[in-house]
């Protein structure tokens, strides 16, 4: 396994373990739509709320936001996975699109859970 494969799967560990020591529970780790994927699909303690959660994990942040990777494109991406993981599960409940940007190396992670971190854009028709 390659470096950067390891250290991207150890953050996503490291992010599942963060969620369920906060209550939450996982219900998915790196679901498949196509080629979309959501890293982490989890559900808030006693609330009727789905959490989309986008892991970045990077071993330093000196020079690059880990942040600035998530573009208008990914976000398409998430929302649109997102979206299909709701109706292929039927789910009636609420979604929210959360960031966690993990840094550093196994397992000293420092977490930085960003809750909320964008909303799904607006379709409007013309």
């Amino acid at each position: 396994m390659a470096k950067s494969n390891k250290l991207g799967k150890d953050g996503e560990i490291a992010a599942c373990e963060f969620l369920i020591t906060q209550g939450y529970t996982v219900r998915e780790t790196n679901w498949r739509m196509g080629h979309l994927e959501i890293d982490i699909i989890a559900q808030e303690p006693k609330a009727n709320k789905l959490h989309i959660v986008e892991v970045k994990t990077r071993t330093a942040t000196e020079h690059y936001d880990p942040s600035r990777a998530i573009t208008r494109a990914k976000i398409r991406n998430l929302v649109n996975a997102g979206n299909g993981y709701i109706s292929y599960y039927q789910l009636k409940m609420s979604v929210q699109y959360d960031l966690m940007i993990i840094t550093g190396t196994a397992p000293d992670f420092q977490i930085q859970f960003i809750p909320n971190a964008f909303q799904a854009p607006l379709r409007t028709i013309r």
